[in-house]
């Protein structure tokens, strides 16, 4: 397979592979991301494939704008909408119960993992494509990607499209919350607090 780097603008280019059942990697606001539409089981199996990635691990869901959350779950916690409202787009990424439509590769469990990502080119490919099953553009276990070039030098070969939007911010992962019990548990600590999750539901 032959990898190719475009310039992030050139959505149509990965809209058509993403169409075909093809991987798109593209920068968000902390890493290179490599993914797929949320709703294709096969392409979601080659993004393990592509990054050598344990199965069991699921892939979170990336969206556009907020409207699409209902793509994804037919059961909003409440608690999710206020997380939303408040930090999308932005570094935190809620647990809410999966609808039946997306595919068990996404995640073994009930749930999936969704948010909006604050990089416009992210943002203009998710609203073009829809909801997309992502996680980072490097080889498990390897460093995340923060250019196109650092995608290319892991994944050469194995994707066969590149959105190059400059270097990424890095940084610290999002804060992972899960949103389907009666309080927030947090899974994974990010730039997102508990001091500010619990504000957020005590305006």
């Amino acid at each position: 397979m032959k990898t190719e780097i475009v310039p992030a603008s050139e959505i149509r280019s990965a809209l058509t592979i993403l169409r075909s059942g093809g991987l798109v990697a593209f920068p968000t606001d902390t890493v290179y991301g490599v993914g797929s539409l949320a709703f294709d089981q096969q392409a979601i199996e080659s993004i393990y494939l592509a990054k050598s990635r344990p199965v069991e691990k699921a892939i979170p869901v990336l969206i556009g704008d907020l409207p699409d959350l209902e793509k994804v779950s037919d059961n909003i916690p409440n608690m999710a909408l206020r997380f939303a409202a408040r930090f999308w787009p932005g570094p935190l990424t809620c647990v809410i119960p999966k609808n039946q439509i997306l595919p068990a590769a996404i995640s073994a469990t009930p749930t999936v993992a969704v948010r909006i990502p604050d990089h416009v080119d992210a943002r203009a490919l998710l609203r073009a494509a829809g909801p997309m099953a992502v996680t980072s553009a490097n080889i498990s276990g390897r460093a995340s990607p923060v250019t196109a070039q650092e995608v290319y030098e892991q994944l050469n070969g194995r994707i066969p499209l590149i959105l190059d939007g400059g270097v990424t911010p890095g940084g610290v992962p999002s804060t992972l919350v899960d949103c389907t019990a009666e309080s927030p548990v947090i899974l994974r600590e990010g730039p997102v607090s508990m001091q500010d999750l619990l504000a957020a539901l005590n305006p």
